[in-house]
């Protein structure tokens, strides 16, 4: 166990992992159960074009929900842009800066604009407060983002988007199993939007749905998501190509199976976290409504460098010489980001919260891959780097920038995460 700063494989120690933990490991349901259905769907030589396994899934979603329609696609973002299309939006969408770019990016795609809204410092998600005065002329449409798998203040964002005669669509990319007042998420707006990706605690290998319980638009969305044909030789709509194959829907059904024992472990992780961090000055692990149903498969801490006298980023840092590749969702929001921050040079002015929060939120690794032993090495890491964190922050900045990530800090750090040319990592 590393007992000085010296032993941190940023200053020249051993990492604490050979292999890199990961935020968003993939989660894999019976490997046995998998195999079988990847017989059967080669069996039948049915591979795409709402096949059997897609069905069943859009099936069982939504009776899990309490839906009536579930609309799975090839991913989340694809999902997210028929949906804002199928909702006809344009003009100005406000949105939480605080989000994946996929929020923003899914409206600029279609020219229409989003516009950057404060989050509640608390819930990190969109504040109902702060969007009445983001309203204009041209807006049409609200898009809240249920982050870290809790929900937004729902019921203020169905009274406003009432009162303006506004459409509402829910990002749930995080939401996924999670409930609001003992509603499911996805039930909600005109629409929810999930991401099946394989970082989050349900994936289909790659992939995304869209529930309503709107039949008319579910069935424009159908239309949408397959060129707009309506049987065989006869398009009706325009669309474009946005179905999941049935190999990401059989994954899929096999991972539901497994949904509350992913639940499980990744509740047992944030209680091993909240533990060992609970007592860490200047360290807070954020919250979960208990009374709800919940995912838990973000560990979130925010870091007041006031008090550990080392930055976020100092931490980044110091965790990925570990092995350990902690992240900056969602650093530094997407009002920061191209083209947005051409396009809205001063959109910070109206987000202090926003820039507060991201430059204070450090993401932890969790899911299958990371158990008891690893939890108390990774947090063992972060007290040692608080104890000496003004010793810390000061070796780091003599030393200058962080490493680019596809660079060695020393033989045994073996990181693969791919970076820009600045050596940023990409998101994913």
């Amino acid at each position: 166990m590393k007992e000085h700063i010296d032993d941190l494989a940023i200053f020249g120690g051993l990492p604490a992992f050979q292999e890199a933990l990961h935020v968003g490991r993939p989660n894999f349901g019976n490997r046995e159960r998998l195999l079988m259905r990847i017989d059967d769907m080669l069996n039948r030589k049915w591979l795409s074009n709402n096949g059997p396994y897609v069905q069943e899934l859009e099936r069982r979603i939504a009776d899990m929900i309490g839906v009536r329609n579930c609309i799975v696609m090839c991913n989340g973002t694809v999902a997210l842009e028929i949906a804002i299309r199928a909702l006809e939006l344009k003009g100005e969408v406000i949105i939480p800066s605080f989000t994946f770019v996929a929020t923003a990016h899914a409206l600029q795609w279609q020219e229409i604009t989003p516009v950057f809204c404060d989050i509640d410092p608390d819930t990190h998600t969109i504040d109902p407060l702060c969007i009445e005065k983001m309203i204009t002329p041209r807006t049409t449409g609200i898009i809240g983002v249920h982050l870290w798998g809790r929900p937004c203040d729902i019921a203020a964002l169905e009274e406003i988007a009432a009162a303006h005669r506004l459409k509402l669509l829910f990002d749930a990319a995080h939401g996924f199993g999670c409930s609001y007042k003992n509603r499911m998420i996805g039930s909600f707006g005109n629409a929810e939007v999930f991401s099946f990706h394989p970082t989050k605690f349900f994936n289909t290998s790659e992939g995304g749905a869209i529930v309503t319980n709107n039949d008319v638009l579910a069935a424009k969305i159908r239309l949408m998501k397959n060129f707009g044909f309506s049987g065989y030789d006869n398009v009706i709509y325009v669309g474009t190509n946005g179905k999941m194959n049935e190999f990401s829907a059989l994954m899929g059904l096999t991972n539901l199976e497994s949904l509350n024992d992913f639940i499980a472990i990744n509740q047992n992780n944030y209680q091993a976290y909240r533990q060992e961090l609970g007592s860490v000055p200047g360290v807070s692990l954020i919250d979960y409504d208990h009374g709800e149903k919940c995912n838990y498969q973000y560990v979130v801490l925010e870091i007041d460098e006031a008090i550990t006298q080392v930055t976020r980023d100092q931490l980044v840092e110091i965790l990925r010489a570990e092995n350990v590749l902690a992240r900056r969702y969602f650093y530094p929001g997407c009002h920061r980001m191209e083209p947005y921050r051409s396009h809205f040079p001063h959109a910070g002015l109206v987000l202090p919260e926003t820039e507060r929060v991201a430059k204070r939120v450090l993401s932890l690794p969790t899911g299958t891959a990371v158990g008891p032993d690893e939890i108390r090495k990774i947090c063992h890491i972060l007290r040692l780097a608080i104890e000496y964190g003004p010793q810390a922050r000061e070796r780091l900045s003599d030393h200058g920038p962080a490493v680019p990530m596809t660079k060695h800090i020393n033989a045994g750090a073996r990181w693969s995460v791919p970076t820009n040319r600045e050596g940023q990592a990409l998101s994913i």
